[in-house]
């Protein structure tokens, strides 16, 4: 597939979200990092399109062999579409968490959120500092 890697950076919680923001729509999911932990998931519940969050906001789930873990929406907006094959199909997510495997997107309410979250390279500082 062309053009789905845009130019847009994506940027990381510290709980394990990644954001790509595409004009004012903002990509939601988990990152590869957080798959692993997680190990095979088995469930994912998405959050239902005209729903808004503000950041941090609990958003979607997320569940595997070994746990259930909520999905924060890292910036505030509001839910323009959900990934129902992930629901379909939960392997999807560990297949490619930074990829199809995406959890939702909103139109992005606070674009200077953005800029509060973290690079590729500070994240990978950050899972280095906590592990």
């Amino acid at each position: 597939k062309i053009g789905k890697e845009s130019m847009a950076d994506k940027k990381y919680s510290k709980k394990h979200e990644w954001v790509e923001l595409d004009g004012d729509i903002a990509t939601i999911g988990i990152t590869k990092h957080a798959t692993e932990q997680l190990g095979d998931i088995v469930f994912t519940e998405v959050p239902d399109a005209g729903k808004a969050f503000e950041a941090g906001g609990e958003a979607a789930v997320v569940e595997s062999v070994k746990a259930a873990s909520d999905v924060y929406s890292p910036i505030s907006g509001e839910v323009t579409e959900n990934n129902q094959a992930i629901v379909s199909d939960p392997s999807l997510v560990n297949q490619d968490p930074e990829g199809n495997g995406w959890f939702f997107k909103v139109k992005v309410t606070h674009e200077d959120q953005i800029n509060e979250l973290m690079t590729k390279d500070e994240y990978d500082k950050f899972l280095t500092e906590s592990a």
